[in-house]
């Protein structure tokens, strides 16, 4: 089989194992699939900006020209820095798309990846936010009405707890199981009284396995800038990263926007 476009980062589905799907040009590959099976990816040389669709010579932010990536809303300031979202201000670079993503539901979470960690997304995100950053285990801890508020909560518990994963950890193996449920009554103790209010009581933990037959040792990691072709068997899934053999990993979230050509 062989299908060919411009790639979009996997789409996935949580069940006993996580489902993936890779959207390519109009057609939608279920990648699970394949694992265990030879596959290709062939870079053809042309990158389109995720938001406005015109060619670039080179992706910035995963997957925008230089143009949308200082303008358009979707690689605003707030995307990677939640707390200084001032949409609740009437501030922002395209308000109609912050009402649907920032002047929303968010919520707090607490995280087990490579490490314990702390983050924030749209409720709607959930699980997809946790999956993509390749958590075994994760708990929502608080609900916000905006994502300045869960941001604000995210900045003041980055004190205590990490806010980032690493990557390479993550693709190694599985975490060690984490007390979630005391991990958050300790942040109960920790909030200022003006936050904590935004805590909730439910303690679902939800947990996540992923399809993958072997683990890479020592990673390798495959990228269109340098390679034009990508190829092996697929070993396994994790967040956004294809493992191949050979300890090789491609990061697709990376490579949003270029044009690839998939055979197997």
């Amino acid at each position: 089989m062989k299908y060919s476009g411009n790639i979009e980062k996997m789409r996935s589905n949580l069940a006993d194992e996580v489902q993936y799907s890779l959207p390519i040009g109009d057609s939608l590959i279920l990648m699970e699939k394949l694992i265990g099976k030879q596959i290709s990816l062939h870079f053809l040389n042309q990158i389109n900006c995720v938001s406005c669709g015109k060619k670039t010579n080179k992706s910035f932010g995963q997957g925008f020209c230089y143009n949308c990536f200082v303008n358009a809303p979707e690689a605003s300031e707030c995307v990677l820095h939640p707390d200084k979202c001032k949409a609740h201000l009437g501030i922002s670079r395209n308000m109609e798309w912050s009402v649907n993503h920032c002047l929303t539901q968010h919520i707090v979470y607490l995280a087990n990846s490579s490490n314990l960690k702390v983050g924030i997304t749209r409720k709607s995100q959930v699980p997809t936010r946790w999956i993509d950053q390749g958590a075994t285990e994760a708990m929502i801890i608080a609900e916000t009405p905006n994502r300045h508020i869960a941001g604000t909560i995210e900045k003041f518990l980055m004190q205590y707890y990490s806010d980032k994963t690493s990557w390479q950890a993550m693709l190694k193996g599985n975490p060690k199981p984490v007390d979630l449920v005391g991990e958050k009554t300790k942040i109960r103790e920790l909030l200022p009284n003006e936050l904590k209010k935004y805590l909730i009581d439910c303690n679902d933990i939800a947990q996540i396995n992923y399809p993958i037959n072997k683990f890479p040792v020592k990673i390798k990691s495959e990228t269109f800038d340098k390679t034009d072709r990508v190829e092996g068997e697929l070993t396994g899934i994790k967040g956004q990263y294809l493992i191949l053999d050979n300890s090789r990993v491609i990061n697709i979230r990376k490579h949003r926007g270029y044009l690839v050509e998939i055979s197997y």
